[in-house]
């Protein structure tokens, strides 16, 4: 099943003013999407064998649309990519795709700034699959947001999909551009990071599970994070207010590999705000993030989205319809401005409650969010 993906607009409206990169996590649809932008377009992939050397001796198709896909992973990229794009932008539009974060991989160090557009690719989202019910957003919460396993509707074809997701993260997206001698204790955390999802992440824990040192742990979760297999997110902190200033919290990209329903819920949750705030600040230019809030009396709210250095939303996630947090009621009333909402899976609990805080079906909040 195709649909229409909900970068296509801004992309090719982008592709005629500069080079357009675009990363997010493998098999979110990347290279379907990029082929799909044009009817006639030429594609070359840096995987493949025969691709690569056309690269390398500067072989390019002669289609108006270049679609150049995981060119990351050759060192001089940044290097080449300016030289092709300086030399033939008058007749080739460039996207640039790739299972990585584009803009972190500067193998080379010469500058690309002010020659391209970042964008980044999430899976799929209530938005995008115009979900109305409990049932459809419970397939979504069981299957993930990626197409293969999303349209499969099948638990045995997500688990299959799952492990084989894992493998080739590990054998083609990390060890071609990433120095790791023990992929054995590296595939052991990514197997344990689910677990901790939705608590503050305490590396010292890891550490001393896997045997590896502080060090070697943070490194491991920067490249798990830089390859799209992970986001942390950092503690709201406001003068008015007592946060904690360094804990992080983590989510997976495929929040179904979270056992506990709480915490696929929630990852889910936290999925669905990074990609609204991703697409406003990609597209639109708008400074925005996604933070957690929790201070030093134990109070804590699981997102806070900001726009333009201010709380926008505060968002509470339960799995089922219970009375309005006490944290989330403390935070309303510190930031009134914001709006304030607690998500839960019941159908027939949506009202506003005397703090002026919805409560309501996450399938609803969701589906107002731009993507």
């Amino acid at each position: 099943m195709h649909i229409q993906r909900y970068l296509r607009e801004p992309v090719l409206s982008d592709l005629k003013k500069k080079m357009v990169f675009l990363g997010g996590p493998r098999q979110v649809g990347k290279t379907t999407f990029a082929q799909n932008l044009a009817k006639n377009y030429g594609y070359l992939n840096w995987d493949e064998a025969t691709h690569r050397e056309k690269i390398l001796k500067g072989q390019l198709p002669t289609s108006k649309l270049l679609v150049l896909d995981e060119l990351h992973k050759y060192r001089q990229w940044r290097n080449w990519i300016k030289g092709k794009f300086d030399t033939l932008k008058d007749k080739h539009e460039f996207l640039v795709t790739g299972s990585a974060r584009l803009d972190l991989y500067r193998f080379s160090g010469d500058s690309l700034q002010g020659r391209y557009f970042y964008y980044r690719m999430h899976p799929l989202s209530v938005k995008e699959l115009e979900i109305t019910t409990k049932s459809d957003f419970s397939s979504l919460l069981q299957f993930s947001g990626f197409p293969e396993p999303f349209f499969a509707q099948s638990e045995k074809e997500y688990r299959r999909w799952s492990r084989d997701y894992r493998t080739r993260f590990f054998r083609d997206d990390l060890t071609p551009i990433e120095t790791v001698s023990d992929i054995g204790s590296l595939e052991l955390l990514m197997l344990r990071l689910p677990q901790l999802v939705g608590s503050p992440l305490s590396i010292n824990s890891i550490r001393e599970d896997l045997q590896k040192s502080h060090k070697t742990v943070s490194r491991w979760l920067d490249i798990f994070e830089r390859l799209y297999g992970i986001f942390r997110l950092s503690p709201f902190g406001a003068s008015r207010i007592r946060a904690v200033k360094k804990e992080q919290k983590h989510y997976h990209f495929d929040w179904a590999l979270c056992e506990e329903p709480g915490k696929k819920l929630e990852n889910l949750v936290a999925c669905h705000l990074l990609k609204a705030v991703h697409f406003l600040t990609d597209s639109e230019g708008i400074d925005g993030e996604l933070r957690y809030f929790r201070d030093s009396d134990g109070r804590e709210v699981d997102f806070v989205m900001i726009e333009n250095s201010k709380p926008k939303y505060f968002v509470e996630v339960k799995n089922s319809a219970k009375e309005v947090s006490s944290h989330l009621i403390y935070l309303k009333r510190k930031f009134p401005g914001a709006q304030a909402f607690q998500v839960h899976t019941d159908p027939r609990s949506d009202y506003i409650n005397a703090d002026g805080i919805r409560v309501c079906p996450a399938w609803k909040f969701l589906a107002d969010l731009p993507v």
